[in-house]
């Protein structure tokens, strides 16, 4: 069974950070592109960065661009997204994403794989 796993969030300060790691397990993920979604109270789920297999292309959504740092160990099969300097509008549920086609990572309509999220809250 194909489990993508969360964890590492919680409650922090404004202008804190979190580092979040995605365990997958189930079967490797070669080839494939990882990424992190999230989805805040009453609004709807938003692309936040992907990573390629190699690590040599990282994409990040315009909002957390210089504050958020993808990454990934494939030996480990785990992603990670360090998250600096955190705004309250950072609050949400992340969930970690996987597929072989970097466009779906567009909206995230027809991921292969998700998560089950955890929740990053950030107080001001």
């Amino acid at each position: 069974q194909v489990q993508l796993v969360e964890s590492g969030g919680g409650l922090v300060q404004a202008g804190g950070s979190v580092r979040l790691s995605c365990a997958a397990s189930g079967r490797t993920f070669t080839g494939y592109f990882m990424g992190w979604f999230r989805q805040a109270p009453g609004k709807e789920r938003e692309f936040v960065a992907t990573i390629s297999w190699s690590a040599g292309s990282t994409y990040y959504a315009d909002s957390v661009k210089g504050r958020f740092t993808i990454s990934r160990d494939n030996a480990k099969n785990t992603l990670y997204l360090q998250m600096n300097s955190l705004k309250p509008e950072d609050t949400a549920v992340y969930y970690c994403a996987a597929d072989r086609n970097r466009v779906v990572f567009i909206t995230g309509a027809g991921m292969g794989y998700w998560g089950k999220g955890t929740l990053v809250t950030v107080s001001s």
